[in-house]
């Protein structure tokens, strides 16, 4: 049975995107930046992944795989990261190989610039191979 062009089976499925923070604030503000520099229309899903489950500075595995599984629509998921432990827990959560939705990637990208590029990206449709190199892409922006 096939959908009617339209319909909400014809859509097509946006790359997630978790932003990893060991601030939630920083998190959360990075992924409102994002979401607010994509423009109108459809957003991507971003998902702010935060702080330690007390609230701390730091990093939650378990923070991480949930807000992974909020972003997950099906075309794959996008986790940019702050700080090197920050990266060591999705690798970890990656080596499980259970506890992140399939085809989730660790984007290696500037936080605040490979987000909102991988937003806006995201948002416009591409998939999650085009949506790592934008982020990425990132690390070439100047500032003079």
């Amino acid at each position: 049975m096939s959908e009617a062009p339209g319909s909400a089976g014809a859509r097509k499925q946006l790359v997630g995107i978790v932003l990893v923070s060991h601030s939630a604030a920083v998190a959360a503000s990075v992924a409102e930046l994002a979401t607010g520099l994509a423009g109108g229309g459809t957003t991507a899903p971003v998902v702010p992944a935060g702080g330690t489950m007390d609230g701390g500075l730091g990093t939650s595995a378990e923070l991480i795989s949930a807000a992974a599984a909020s972003a997950d629509r099906g075309a794959g998921v996008a986790v940019l990261t702050d700080l090197g432990s920050a990266v060591l827990t999705v690798k970890a959560l990656l080596a499980e190989g259970d506890e992140l939705p399939e085809n989730t990637r660790l984007v290696d990208a500037p936080f605040v610039e490979g987000a909102v590029a991988a937003v806006v990206t995201a948002s416009a449709g591409a998939d999650l191979a085009a949506v790592e190199a934008a982020a990425a892409e990132a690390y070439s922006y100047r500032k003079e």
